[in-house]
């Protein structure tokens, strides 16, 4: 007690004991449910470091390979086709033949010789 740098020394046998859980020996046993539990929380973890990553770098772009996240506008790819209504064609075509009479007129205008 005065001398605690002093080991303690103890020769009999009934005061030690024996952990049979920790010796090197002992098969280690992982339970299926600790197994995926642990699978899980592995996996938690490296969706947060990359969460992490990407909130402290935000000159890292972001990348995309699912294609799901791509939409496609059915409406203005190259490749649809034109549809236009009946009205519509008239009305270009008036607006057309308006324009052609407008520039006719400029033309008259700017060359009174011709």
């Amino acid at each position: 007690y005065m001398h605690p740098e002093v080991g303690v020394t103890a020769t009999d046998g009934a005061a030690f004991g024996r952990n049979y859980f920790s010796r090197p020996s002992a098969p280690e046993v992982e339970d299926v449910e600790e197994a995926e539990e642990r699978a899980l929380v592995l996996a938690e973890a490296a969706a947060l470091k990359k969460s992490a990553v990407d909130y402290m770098h935000p000159e890292v772009g972001v990348t995309a390979t699912d294609g799901a996240a791509f939409g496609r506008n059915y409406f203005s790819r190259p490749s649809a086709p034109e549809v236009e209504d009946v009205e519509e064609a008239e009305e270009r075509a008036l607006v057309l033949a308006e324009a052609a009479a407008l520039k006719k007129s400029a033309v008259d205008y700017m060359h009174p010789e011709v």
